[in-house]
Formats: C-alpha cells, sequence, structure tokens
C-alpha cells in the first residue's frame, strides 16, 4: 500500500503503464492484543518494497508452499476467509515478531506453544527462505497452528490505480491473559514451581523482536498511544491501521484506574474489555448513529465487511484527502459486500507516506466540502474538488 494507493489525484481504474489494474494479491494481517490489551505495530525497514518505514500490523503474503493452494484470479474463495488466509496470518506472524500463535497438538484449550528464543529464532529464518514449510516445521515441534481463535475483522481490498494491490483479510487474535487458568493461561503444572516456570516462559514468548531483515521494530501500545503518534506525524500508518485500532481502542483503555495489584483483578478487568469488544464484532447494525441504520453496509458484521477506500477530493481546511469507506472494491462489486458506510477517513500524503490519519462522521465531512464548493462557486472560483 504505497502512498500513490489513494492519492486523490490519481485517474481512473487502470494502472499506470495503460493496462488494466493488477490482481490484488492475496494477504492476511492479524491485529494482535497482548495480555493487557495492547496492540502490536511492527515498522518496516526503509527499503522494504512495500511500506517502507511505516508502522504495520504483523502479516504478509499467501504462500502455495507454506499455506496450500491459494485461489486463483476470479475465483470467488480468493476474497474469503480460509484456512489459507489463516495459516499465513500465524506463519507471517512469527517470521516478523517471533510470537508464535500455535498450541500443543491436541491441547486447544491449553497454554500456547512455548519454545527457547534460539529455537524460534532458527525456525522463523528457514521458514521465511522456504526451507521448511511452516506446518511441517510446527508438527517436528509438537504443536499445531491455532486457527479457532483467529476472529475475521474486515478484509481490505487496495483501489487502483497503484503498482501492487492486496486483497488483506484482517483477524483478531488475543494472547491469553495472565492469572486467569481459564482463559488459556500459563499455569502448564499442578507444582508452584512449575507454574512459574511455564509463567515466565510464556512471557519470553509474547515478547515481540524484528526478524532481522524486514522489521526495524516491534512493540504492544495502548491504542490510544499509537494514534496520538500517528495525528502529531510521528509515524506513517496507512488507513486499514488506523482505522481498525481505533475501532478496537472503543473498547481496549488500558489499565483500570483503581485496579490492584493482584493479577486476578487485572485479568478480569481486561477480560471485561474483550467481552465488550467480541460483543461489539457481532452486532448489527453496526452503525452508531439511527441516521445510517438503514444503509445496506449497516447489516454487515465487521467480521465480513470488505473495505476498499475511494478517494472523493482534498479537504481545503489542511489539504488532507478524503476517503469513503463504504465500497468493497472492484473486484467485489455486485457481490452484495461492503465496508462501512458511517465513517470517512482523512489522511495527508507528504514525505515517505501517509500521516495524521483521522477517522470523521461521513456526513459531517461530506458538508464541509458542500460548503466550501458553495463558498467557492460565489467567490466565482469554482470547484476545488
Amino acid at each position: 500500500m504505497s502512498g500513490a494507493m489513494y492519492n486523490p489525484k490519481a485517474k481512473g481504474g487502470r494502472s499506470a503503464k495503460g493496462g488494466p489494474p493488477p490482481e490484488p494479491r492475496p494477504s492476511a494481517s492479524i491485529v494482535l492484543l497482548s495480555p493487557t490489551n495492547q496492540i502490536l505495530l511492527l515498522r518496516r525497514v526503509k527499503t522494504s518494497s512495500s511500506f517502507p518505514s511505516a508502522h504495520v500490523f504483523p502479516g504478509g503474503n499467501l504462500s502455495d508452499f507454506h499455506d496450500g493452494e491459494v485461489p486463483l484470479p476470479g475465483d470467488p474463495k480468493r476474497h474469503q476467509d480460509s484456512l489459507q488466509y489463516r495459516l499465513a496470518a500465524i506463519r507471517e506472524t512469527f517470521e516478523e515478531s517471533g510470537i508464535l500463535l500455535a498450541r500443543p497438538t491436541g491441547k486447544k484449550d491449553g497454554p500456547l506453544l512455548s519454545l527457547p528464543a534460539a529455537e524460534r529464532d532458527k525456525a522463523r529464518r528457514a521458514i521465511y527462505k522456504n526451507e521448511v514449510r511452516f506446518v511441517d516445521w510446527l508438527k517436528s515441534v509438537g504443536g499445531e497452528p491455532d486457527i479457532d481463535n483467529l476472529r475475521p475483522f474486515t478484509r481490505w481490498l487496495t483501489p487502483p490505480p497503484t503498482p501492487k494491490r492486496f486483497s488483506t483479510q484482517m483477524y483478531l487474535y488475543m494472547l491469553p491473559l495472565t492469572g486467569n487458568d481459564n482463559d488459556g493461561s500459563m499455569m502448564a503444572s499442578s507444582t508452584p514451581q512449575g507454574s512459574a516456570i511455564a509463567a515466565a516462559e510464556q512471557e519470553e514468548a509474547q515478547i515481540p523482536t524484528p526478524d532481522g531483515s524486514e522489521i526495524m521494530t516491534a512493540r504492544f501500545d495502548d491504542p490510544g498511544a499509537w494514534n496520538a503518534r500517528n495525528m502529531a506525524g510521528k509515524s506513517i500508518m496507512f488507513p486499514p491501521q488506523v482505522f481498525l485500532i481505533q475501532m478496537v481502542g472503543q473498547f481496549v483503555k488500558g489499565p483500570h484506574p483503581t485496579a490492584t495489584t493482584n493479577n486476578t483483578d487485572k485479568a478480569a478487568h481486561y477480560a471485561a474489555q474483550r467481552e465488550k469488544l467480541l460483543a461489539w464484532l457481532q452486532k448489527v447494525p453496526t452503525c452508531t448513529q439511527d441516521k445510517y441504520a438503514k444503509q445496506p453496509t449497516s447489516q454487515i458484521p465487521w467480521a465480513d465487511k470488505c473495505i476498499s477506500p475511494n478517494s472523493i477530493g482534498l479537504r481545503k481546511a489542511d489539504s488532507r484527502a478524503i476517503l469513503t469507506l463504504d465500497k468493497p472494491g472492484r473486484e467485489l462489486a455486485d457481490t452484495g459486500r461492503g465496508g462501512d458506510w458511517e465513517r470517512c477517513v482523512l489522511v495527508k500524503f507528504a514525505g515517505p507516506g501517509p500521516t495524521h490519519v483521522e477517522i470523521v462522521d461521513r456526513d459531517e465531512i461530506l458538508a464541509e466540502l458542500k460548503a466550501d464548493r458553495e463558498k467557492d462557486e460565489q467567490s466565482g472560483g469554482g470547484s476545488k474538488l
């Protein structure tokens, strides 16, 4: 998703060379919550061919070698949640951050699989180089990917024109809470000593580390902190990241101001945040205002929303591009799929990538555009759009 993908001055729906737009590449990403409900973002290297220097969710392209046969262009399954997408999401998260979303074979309700850091790092390199299939390696160490706890959370299609396009399935995954053995905790032994050792191993395994090639930094932080960095222009962040962080941030608001140091109390606080978030993911209509309830996209749950940002011009006040979010993209036109009618995105394209990304009410920004256009017409200046 280079800055050009949302360039409001780009014309038409064809490639830069005049041919048809490139086919979106199937990819998968994860909005990963820590045990304290912080969100993981990775900063890509400056030399990356995709999203250079940007803060992104862990994820990447599907691979026939690792994930199974990828549906061909024109196949509806190419833009649907599937085993291939889920395997890619877990594999890429492991490659890029070192966090392995897997459980011991046959123990879907147990703690996450814990392996020594050196062993994980060796496997990350081998999988990245296609020296071993991810699922084969995982089986060899007694694990299986935790695909059941990946919750679909929108799909994004890069709009044309752009040299690279993606059909990205987003997922939400919540790392086990500490201090609560009913939520896939770190309790792996009946003895206090064994429990303490298991807890320490699990905690270490959930600390993200850069991969040494594509990722510069990897860190968890509160949604509010990520949004503050974006609005201050300190981070390059694309609309999908900012949008999903803000949506999750409605429910994930950090520690309780009066929480005790008791781990069980803390876990209960974070569990309550997660329960509200999961209930919201299933709720329809998805709009927050009654005036949007009759829009067809409001009846599409967040798991099934498909969003392809569409530029409708520049905001006069600050020259930020205005992107609507209701369309599903040209590949999914006339399929009944759609995104979010209620909100628009404002984004500044300057320098190495997008900054100052803000989610705003659609009616409010359209009313502002209309007022500016009428003012220009009255002054004889014509429309600025």
